[in-house]
């Protein structure tokens, strides 16, 4: 119980959450996504269930953190991915009526799910040095717990703003989208089975980056003029 009142407990649950709250960005964005075609009433349930998904999956992910930024190919099926959710983005829901409610809460929390695994593989690097900072061994899984639900009510009020916003500026959808795209190719190229075909440059991740939001917003158009024109 001395551990949780040591000045290195709490400066280390102050850098979980702050790196948690920064790299939150990302995570409301495609919290805010995943949930835009939900009913309003279940718009609220879809962000809570898949934020805390997705941290419990962030806690698992900690223990196996190091070795697998290891595996190759890991990120670059991450990339995939990434790229695959970022294009469904900008596609119009069928919006078919044989779907219920209860389905698309349940498709949009599994995206959500997937979405903040992919992007967490770097992220749990930083949150699990932070906690091994705390001078408290014993105590660092709990402290990693801690921190991380400490941040669920500020990503869920995060994804709740960029939500509305996305009601009254659909634009930032396709910005949404973009960003996922960015994330995709500044993953790929940090994978351990690219790294020894390209330059390891910072313009490198910027091209990547690049590449990738301008294939997701691309195609992901094109996609969404064919869906609108077919219905």
């Amino acid at each position: 119980m001395d551990a949780f009142l040591t000045p290195e407990f709490w400066l280390a649950v102050g850098q979980i959450v702050m790196i948690d709250i920064l790299l939150g960005g990302d995570n409301a964005v495609v919290i805010a996504l995943a949930c835009r075609n939900l009913p309003p009433a279940l718009r609220t349930k879809g962000i809570i269930w898949g934020t805390v998904g997705a941290i419990v999956l962030r806690v698992i992910l900690i223990f196996f953190a190091m070795s697998l930024l290891k595996l190759p190919y890991l990120k670059l099926t991450g990339a995939v991915l990434l790229l695959w959710i970022g294009i469904k983005m900008l596609v119009p829901d069928d919006g078919g009526h044989e779907v219920s409610g209860s389905d698309r809460l349940l498709g949009a929390i599994k995206t959500i799910i997937v979405a903040d695994f992919v992007m967490s593989v770097d992220n749990v690097i930083g949150i699990a040095g932070a906690a091994q900072g705390s001078g408290h061994p014993d105590h660092e899984m709990a402290l990693v717990i801690f921190g991380l639900l400490v941040s669920i009510p500020i990503i869920v009020w995060g994804s709740t703003l960029v939500l509305k916003l996305m009601d009254r500026f659909p634009i930032i959808i396709q910005a949404g989208s973009m960003l996922l795209g960015w994330i995709a190719g500044t993953l790929a190229v940090t994978d351990p089975a690219a790294t020894p075909y390209l330059p390891q440059l910072e313009a490198t991740r910027y091209v990547a980056g690049a590449l990738g939001a301008l294939f997701v917003i691309t195609l992901g158009t094109l996609l969404a003029k064919r869906a609108t024109s077919d219905t």
